[in-house]
């Protein structure tokens, strides 16, 4: 036990000793470490330059008075007749005007005749070795040790009439007078220091606080984690998305909103960019009106680098109600009319399922109920009628057909149809053996299922409403051909080329409303299909009336449709 708690406690030690201080502490004693070294460098610095310019002006200040001194008049003639009193008389009322430690008058042998401080070394010889410049005549500044001990001096030579030098003057400051004023003014230096200090100390304090705040409370490394984490995000979307600042200059731009407006520059060499330069956009997609009046956008239309596309936008509010900047992200219109038209195909198969299960129940229900009433002759007759027609179709679509999915598709058609009041009418030369290399089983379902609900709707919206419309689907002579002709109102020779276009559609309005969105699809879809595989689709005139679509795909490697099932 007790080792299990030793090591129980090791572990806390240990977590404690990994456990790094906060960014706010780290910052705060990062400042205020850089600031005490900063404080420090700079008071050593002033010390320095404050210490060299009390030596300078202190030995400025020497050398004035040493040499007033020496031309003091009557001085040189009590120093030459060595009137020791009488030179006292002279210099002590200067002695007590001046802030100089100490005033010195000597002899050319170097000998006191005078010491301001030490009355005593008067006739003693002069300490510090520095008068031999003097004695010929140089106004001098040293430091030596003296009688009283090291100080700053100046010395100056006392000419009598023949300008010859029979005396020296030296007035010194003591460098302990000079330490002592260095120490005043350092203490007071010291203290607007410690007072700048320790606002400096607040200050840090503050400023990391705020900083904290505006980097909401996280640590630095959360940060860079949450930036790679948003780089890759942004990456790994398959919808575009940029973002501007509020001078329109491009802050963000993903890989997928490079590659869909076919922009062949790096996001680094766009960062910072004028958005205008990088995209075409519509005029007023930034206008100030549009943002006060639409601060966000949802699914709009609009046309980016002349390429459509659904965009979505949304203000950077780093303030309640002021915009900062904007989000933008937008997808290729195409993939979504792509996907819409798909998911029609989907609902048309359903609905053929659904036809068919609705009329197979009808079927069953009356069967049944000659079955109960024991009309077992009219029963057969009722299966019989029932059965003929559609037996028929099925024998057929099984023999020609051998994709199971394209027999499914067929019948489902076949019944939609009927239950319209329109027969399909299959080519007898109808064949399908194998697929295009280029072409799946889902692509000619949608290939086929759009040209026969186109001839359907067509035939219904014709003159005469209960024609038959004619298929031919064969893969002979090694490509495959696909023909479906209506008797509708047929195609107009204007509108052919542009009757596969995306959104395109001839159908007319319903009650001042458009067509749905499915219109205008289904053509464009196919004919994108027909072409992926290398082939081609066509439109002629029917006789009498009406219209013929054809298909005509290449086969280049044979792929039996049969195998998807395998």
């Amino acid at each position: 036990m007790v080792g299990s708690a030793d090591v129980f406690f090791c572990s806390v030690a240990a977590g404690h000793m990994k456990r790094r201080l906060p960014f706010q502490v780290k910052l705060f004693l990062s400042l205020v470490v850089f600031s005490s070294l900063l404080l420090a460098l700079l008071g050593v610095t002033l010390f320095h330059f404050i210490d060299r310019q009390l030596h300078h002006d202190l030995g400025q200040r020497a050398r004035v008075q040493a040499s007033e001194i020496a031309l003091m008049p009557g001085l040189a003639e009590q120093v030459a007749a060595r009137n020791v009193a009488a030179i006292a008389r002279l210099i002590q009322p200067l002695r007590n005007h001046s802030d100089a430690s100490y005033i010195v008058i000597g002899d050319t042998r170097e000998q006191h005749l005078y010491h301001s401080e030490a009355p005593d070394r008067l006739h003693r010889p002069m300490i510090g070795g520095d008068n031999a410049a003097v004695l010929q005549g140089q106004t001098i500044i040293s430091v030596r040790q003296g009688g009283i001990g090291v100080s700053l001096r100046s010395k100056a030579p006392i000419f009598n009439g023949a300008h010859q030098v029979i005396g020296i003057v030296s007035v010194g400051y003591l460098t302990s007078y000079i330490a002592h004023i260095n120490a005043r003014l350092l203490w007071q230096a010291a203290l607007y220091g410690a007072v700048l200090l320790l606002l400096l100390f607040l200050f840090s304090w503050i400023f990391s606080r705020n900083l904290k705040k505006q980097m909401f409370r996280l640590e630095p490394r959360d940060i860079a984690l949450l930036v790679r984490q948003q780089k890759a995000l942004l990456e790994s979307m398959y919808e575009g998305v940029f973002a501007v600042d509020d001078e329109q200059r491009l802050i963000l731009i993903n890989r997928a909103a490079r590659e869909l407006l076919a922009i062949p520059h790096s996001e680094p060499a766009l960062l910072g960019k004028p958005l205008d330069q990088v995209l075409q956009l519509p005029a007023h997609f930034f206008s100030p009106q549009q943002h006060h009046d639409k601060p966000a956008h949802h699914d709009n239309i609009t046309v980016f680098n002349q390429r459509p596309v659904i965009v979505n936008r949304v203000a950077i509010e780093l303030e309640p109600g002021s915009a900062s900047g904007w989000v933008v992200s937008f997808r290729d219109k195409n993939d979504i009319n792509t996907l819409s038209s798909q998911l029609s195909q989907v609902t048309r198969y359903a609905d053929n399922l659904r036809i068919m299960r609705h009329e197979q129940l009808n079927w069953t229900a009356t069967l049944v109920g000659l079955l109960q009433m024991r009309h077992y002759d009219a029963a057969m007759r009722y299966i019989q009628a029932q059965s003929e027609g559609a037996q028929k179709v099925l024998d057929f679509v099984s023999a020609h057909f051998a994709s199971p999915t394209l027999c499914g598709l067929l019948l489902g058609k076949y019944v939609s149809a009927r239950e319209k009041g329109i027969a399909l009418i299959f080519d007898p030369a109808c064949r399908l053996s194998r697929l295009p290399a280029g072409l799946s089983e889902t692509e000619l379902m949608s290939v086929i299922g759009n040209l026969l609900d186109n001839a359907v709707e067509a035939t219904r919206n014709g003159p005469t409403p209960g024609a038959p419309i004619e298929v031919y689907i064969s893969d002979r002579n090694q490509e495959l051909v696909i023909e479906v002709a209506d008797q509708g109102c047929g195609v107009e020779d204007a509108i052919k080329p542009q009757i596969f276009t995306l959104g395109f559609t001839s159908k007319p309005a319903v009650d001042g409303a458009p067509a749905g969105p499915e219109h205008g699809i289904g053509l464009y879809l196919a004919a994108g299909y027909v072409r992926q595989a290398g082939g081609s689709i066509e439109i002629s005139d029917n006789a009498p009336q009406g219209a013929i679509f054809s298909v005509f795909i290449p086969y280049n490697t044979a792929i039996y449709a049969g195998q998807d099932n395998d």
